[in-house]
């Protein structure tokens, strides 16, 4: 009875449309579960964020949750995570891909999740970095290691989205560096990230991150831009 008081009273809304949620909905109403556009990359073998890195990095298996448009469910869903504190979201979409990549024997072979990194001012500007969650869960559902520990962000720079690409990836040791690396020595290594555009911020964590003696890459993100 309590519960129902405290629902009528304080209701939750959806993250992706804002409208109320009914009592056995949780950060996602059912109608929007149903209406995200899901990829399927990792079920039917799509090789296309591969393609996004092919001759620049080597990436063993990459997926993508949802397809990425703007003025759609899946921005709003990103920017609540991002922008309004709703770290729940990133809760939820790694129980939803992890669950997914259990599924999938390639998945089955990582050993360690590492979030793309943001730079300590960011991180005390929004208090928390969006893809931990998201990538902690991951981690659960593979019986991997999440490791935030190794790649750090050691440059502030502005947006990556408004940086040329060429730009970004010249400056990937200006900007991340690793520390403890012998911890991913020979692992295979999961790399996880909200949104894929140019594929730019991924790709400088690899470059960095394949200094490392006999350790795979792979990707892992919420969205990737159409």
């Amino acid at each position: 009875m309590l519960r129902d008081l405290l629902y009528l009273f304080f209701p939750s809304y959806c993250s992706a449309c804002d409208n109320t949620l009914f009592k056995n909905e949780q950060v996602i109403c059912t109608r929007c579960r149903h209406e995200l556009p899901l990829t399927h990359y990792h079920h039917l073998n799509v090789k296309k964020i591969e393609k996004v890195f092919y001759g620049r990095i080597p990436v063993i298996n990459a997926t993508a949750l949802f397809s990425f448009q703007k003025e759609s469910l899946v921005q709003n869903l990103i920017h609540n995570l991002k922008y309004r504190g709703q770290e729940n979201i990133g809760v939820t979409l790694g129980q939803w891909l992890g669950s997914e990549l259990q599924q999938i024997p390639n998945y089955q072979e990582i050993d360690i999740i590492i979030p793309v990194p943001i730079h300590k001012k960011r991180l005390a500007e929004r208090g928390y970095n969006q893809v931990t969650k998201f990538g902690k869960e991951i981690a659960t559902k593979l019986d991997a290691i999440y490791i935030d520990s190794v790649l750090k962000k050691k440059l502030h720079t502005s947006k990556q989205s408004k940086r040329k690409r060429l730009t970004r990836w010249k400056n990937a040791f200006e900007t991340f560096e690793i520390k403890n690396g012998n911890l991913l020595e020979n692992k295979h290594i999961l790399i996880v990230d909200d949104i894929i555009t140019t594929g730019a911020t991924l790709e400088a964590c690899a470059q960095v991150l394949l200094t490392i003696p006999n350790i795979k890459i792979s990707i892992a993100t919420m969205a990737i831009t159409e």
